[in-house]
């Protein structure tokens, strides 16, 4: 996949060395889960571990809080997110069946917000519900939950990192 799309962008972008083309680093999938750590009925997690790890191929990483925050009744220490990060030909993989498969199950989804970048232009975007990846059964997803994507890019560029997700599929508007 990355030798069919660099040969089209160096030629979008007038890039001369093809080493220079920007390309993906790697993608982030995380799910917050410190709200569900607050209730009381809920303190096992392996439901969310499975299902990332079917969704990712990969075990995610437990991250706990590094702080107390009274306000939102979280204590140093607590679990706060599950995260897995993506590189090479998982998350190559892992775009192609985001692009291809999951976007287009999303009710009414017809584009990515060219607003989705960051200062550092890597793409951030938000699933609603999780279970609409192909891997999972509708039983496998017993609390819906948000999952967050990060596309991490090479460049610094907002327009260059558009250039680069537009030819692996992403359509934005």
């Amino acid at each position: 996949m990355a030798k069919e799309y660099k040969k089209r962008l160096q030629e979008r972008l007038n890039i001369k060395n093809i080493n220079a083309v920007p390309h993906v680093d790697s993608v982030i999938v995380s799910m917050g889960i410190w709200s569900i750590v607050t209730r009381k009925w809920h303190k096992d997690f392996e439901e969310f571990e499975k299902n990332l790890t079917m969704i990712t191929w990969q075990k995610p990483r437990l991250l706990k809080a590094k702080k107390a925050i009274s306000n939102f009744k979280l204590r140093e220490g607590m679990p706060v997110m599950l995260q897995c990060t993506l590189r090479w030909n998982r998350a190559e993989d892992f775009l192609d069946r985001l692009c291809k498969l999951i976007l287009p199950r999303i009710r009414d989804f017809e584009w990515t917000n060219k607003r989705s970048f960051d200062n550092q232009a890597n793409l951030n975007m938000w699933i609603k519900n999780y279970n609409i990846f192909p891997e999972l059964w509708v039983d496998d997803v017993t609390i819906p939950m948000w999952i967050g994507i990060t596309v991490v890019t090479t460049t610094n560029d907002k327009e260059e990192s558009q250039a680069l997700l537009e030819e692996i599929w992403f359509v934005f508007k």
